[in-house]
């Protein structure tokens, strides 16, 4: 006679984690701001891959139609969408589900449109604003350093929310720290990137992308002893490395908002 062992039953483990998404909020006309999207990735390439994504639809208000060509348009610039904030609405399974309950992590709120321009010894074009930061709130994990690659450099976050990177950042390595400034010791390698809340100091040679003030904080400065960037952006306002080529290139810099301007100025 053969009996059979019981089998042990096992419980679901449900974790909570907080994570930083970026949020796009389509505006009429669609056409020009995809348009502009169309520029950021081009000054970007690679920049939403792997990102979480929300699509805020309570300005632009489309129909269920007209988000299914948005959400497929978004598609196939690499884009893909998470969830959809839509007061009052009720989507198909088809799309992304509609997001309830998040909380927009910012500081002094969203803040109104400014330009761009280096000023080192001359002034660049204005480029426009970046998708916006906003952290996504699923439980009561909390959100810090993340990485696309499998090495962790080495990171000693400070009783204050700093968080100091003490090795270089090297290329395919993403830095978000959602909690205040960011320092890093090293150089930050090109199509590498550093998001912060706060600001971001580098000791070294910035040849990848940062982006100060992630959350909203219009104070925040971006500063570096030598100024390789692909980007820089404070509060989601951007300039890219051929605005700065001839002005600010290879210098230590620091960029900060002034009035309604993002300025990249040299330092002495």
């Amino acid at each position: 006679m053969t009996f059979a062992a019981p089998l042990e039953a096992k419980s679901i483990r449900f974790r909570a984690r907080s994570f930083v998404a970026f949020t796009l909020t389509p505006e009429a006309p669609l056409g020009a701001w995809l348009e502009g999207l169309d520029h950021w990735i081009g000054n970007s390439p690679g920049y939403f891959s792997g990102r979480p994504v929300l699509l805020d639809l309570n300005t632009l208000k489309p129909e269920p139609s007209e988000i299914a060509a948005l959400v497929a348009e978004l598609g196939t610039r690499g884009i893909r969408i998470y969830a959809i904030e839509l007061d009052g609405a009720a989507l198909g399974p088809e799309l992304p589900p509609v997001l309830v309950g998040a909380k927009e992590a910012t500081t002094d709120g969203l803040l109104p449109g400014r330009k761009a321009r280096d000023s080192g010894t001359s002034e660049g074009k204005a480029e426009g604003r970046a998708p916006e930061g906003s952290a996504a709130k699923m439980g009561e994990g909390k959100a810090g350093a993340s990485k696309v690659d499998e090495s962790e450099p080495q990171v000693a976050p400070e009783a204050s929310g700093t968080l100091m990177i003490k090795a270089p950042i090297r290329s395919g390595q993403a830095i978000v720290h959602p909690h205040g400034d960011v320092i890093v010791l090293g150089s930050v390698a090109s199509g590498s990137e550093i998001i912060a809340a706060g600001s971001i100091h580098v000791y070294g040679t910035l040849r990848g992308r940062a982006s100060a003030g992630a959350l909203g904080n219009k104070g925040a400065r971006i500063f570096c002893r030598k100024n390789e960037a692909e980007l820089l952006a404070v509060d989601g306002w951007y300039v890219t490395a051929e605005e700065m080529e001839g002005v600010s290139r290879g210098k230590p810099v620091q960029a900060f908002l002034d009035g309604e301007s993002l300025r990249v100025s040299t330092l002495s």
